[in-house]
């Protein structure tokens, strides 16, 4: 990972739940075209439709 902008974290705590975060994202919140318009999640049986982003912060299934 490189440094963009003078506004990272020097934790890694801070990146481990950054990267948590992106991971919840892309199988919970957002449809993919090779799974027609599913998400993985949706795809895997763990969900019944797509997230969006204030279901993701406020769940505690992630």
């Amino acid at each position: 990972m490189t440094r963009l902008t003078n506004a990272f974290s020097k934790k890694w705590l801070n990146l481990k739940w950054a990267y948590v975060l992106q991971f919840a994202h892309y199988n919970f919140c957002r449809p993919h075209t090779s799974l027609n318009k599913c998400t993985p999640a949706m795809a895997a049986g763990m969900s019944t439709h797509v997230w969006t982003i204030q279901e993701l912060i406020t769940s505690n299934a992630v």
